[in-house]
């Protein structure tokens, strides 16, 4: 009976544990007893990241359907529910996001001394939020959750952020709110075809080419924003550059991976002929991301900025994963490849979260110790932070996409089933690998092993205790997914051939 109630409550505990904690460290004492807080966050953190484990154990691989399901009415008049559920897709970037929450606590524990509490608040309240977005069966809380993480996540840029933070917490918002704002329509309209808010009563929903294409233009236009895909990507670098430490590691993480997350969940299943009709343009915009954004990377002079840039291309890559399956299946035959696609673009945003997110800790760690995020006023650091100057190597390798890391394993899915849909398209979008490492080696000779231009730079201490430890596990988790990315490939795989029945599955 135990065993029942929490494999029925689990998810609510994962949602609402974190915002229970984030309203616990607001009440500890503020800055008086900052410690306070900062044990709070990592208490709760790490219970959060503990209940992952039995969701896992828990998670039968073999089943395509949502598991943990809890189901109860949140509004009647409208029968709008608190329906929550898990599969292949979701499981996996739900663990993700309570890792990502705990490094970020661990991050901040010797970096943040201003409003520690309001700081540990924000990030436990925005990971209930992120958690019940991806938990979400019922389309109104799914968008619910969807705009609640924007307030936490506007917030830790504004108050915690550089100089420019107000800009650039504004513009983060106006992007994200206004392009969900259609999505809300789409959402709306469907009820309405419908008479339900259930996601999974979409699926099955006759619509006809011109609704399809309204309605994955709508759907489109949030989740692009989210990914951020070119040409809406122009709130990315300025967040990024603007924001602290954690704020870039949690955009980059996990922010990011709800745009593609929502192109799975919604556009993919529920507008499969509009897709299919679309898919050029998308591939396109892709292609763009992934070659033009990775030589606007190499022209940055800012760290976080040439690393957010790197996103942006990273990230083409998963909509590229998303949208080839037609053209794969079109010109193949071959479900395998389409298998592959899919996987490869589930599998390249979790490795991009621990690689992006590691190196955006990095970039953190070097501008809490200088004060300055130029790649001009750094130099020589491997001399005084060895440790630092190694682990930094590792993250920047699994960036590049090395052999051996998670980086490579996504981006070789990729372009290897790429190749049954278009020679040119795999060509083009295989230049990432050259493109990131032209400027993330160029930024890390220039960092680590360049010409010492601050005195103060022979000076600096090593990684503390807590910062070891951090990228020890980062560095645990991408090496681990590089050579061994089974679990997270059979995790998955039921789940993406449910995606690929709906996704082309005619509806006309």
């Amino acid at each position: 009976m135990l065993n029942n109630l929490f494999n029925h409550y689990i998810l609510s505990v994962l949602i609402w544990l974190p915002m229970f904690g984030g309203a616990l460290a607001l009440a500890s004492g503020g800055d008086q007893h900052p410690n306070r807080a900062r044990l709070i966050a990592l208490i709760v953190s790490i219970i959060s990241l503990a209940l992952c484990v039995p969701l896992y154990l828990g998670f039968d691989n073999n089943s395509g359907l949502m598991q943990f399901q809890q189901h109860a009415i949140w509004i009647r008049a409208y029968d709008i529910h608190y329906s929550l559920g898990v599969d292949g897709i979701s499981l996996p970037l739900i663990m993700l996001t309570t890792f990502t929450t705990l490094l970020v606590i661990m991050a901040a524990w010797h970096h943040i001394h201003i409003r520690v509490s309001q700081y540990m608040a924000a990030f436990l309240v925005m990971q209930g939020m992120m958690v019940g977005t991806f938990a979400s069966l019922d389309s109104i809380l799914f968008y619910a959750f969807w705009e609640g993480m924007l307030i936490p996540m506007y917030l830790s840029i504004g108050i915690w952020g550089s100089t420019n933070r107000s800009y650039a917490s504004i513009k983060f918002f106006l992007y994200t709110f206004l392009g969900s704002a259609l999505m809300l329509i789409a959402l709306l309209y469907l009820h309405e075809q419908s008479n339900s808010f259930n996601i999974s009563d979409f699926y099955p929903l006759k619509l006809t080419m011109k609704q399809q294409v309204w309605i994955f233009l709508a759907f489109l236009l949030a989740f692009a924003v989210k990914l951020p895909m070119w040409p809406v990507h122009t709130w990315l670098p300025d967040a990024h550059t603007e924001a602290p430490a954690g704020g870039s590691v949690v955009l980059a993480a996990l922010m990011l991976k709800m745009g593609a997350y929502g192109f799975l969940r919604f556009s993919l299943p529920i507008t499969p002929d509009a897709s299919a009709l679309l898919d050029h343009l998308m591939i396109a915009l892709s292609l763009i991301a992934i070659v033009y954004i990775g030589l606007v990377a190499i022209a940055q002079t800012d760290m976080k900025k040439l690393i957010a840039y790197s996103s942006i291309a990273h990230m083409g890559f998963v909509a590229l994963g998303c949208f080839m399956v037609f053209d794969i299946v079109a010109n193949s035959h071959n479900l395998k490849d389409a298998y592959m696609s899919l996987e490869g673009a589930m599998v390249q945003m979790i490795s991009h979260a621990f690689s992006s997110g590691a190196m955006f800790l990095g970039v953190g760690v070097l501008v809490y110790r200088l004060h300055t995020r130029l790649i001009k006023d750094f130099g020589g650091i491997a001399t005084s932070m060895p440790y630092c100057a190694a682990f930094f190597m590792l993250f920047a390798m699994s960036n590049v996409g090395l052999p051996g890391t998670s980086g490579f394993v996504g981006e070789f899915m990729i372009i290897l089933s790429a190749i049954q849909g278009s020679f040119w398209v795999a060509v083009l979008a295989s230049t990432t690998l050259i493109l990131s490492a032209v400027y993330t080696l160029y930024m890390y000779k220039r960092v680590f092993f360049g010409v010492i231009t601050d005195p103060r730079i022979a000076k600096l201490h090593d990684i503390n205790y807590m910062e070891k430890i951090v990228f020890v596990l980062l560095a645990i988790v991408i090496i681990f997914f590089g050579v061994y990315p089974a679990p997270l490939l059979n995790m998955m795989h039921a789940t993406i051939g449910n995606v690929l029945h709906w996704s082309l599955q005619s509806k006309l």
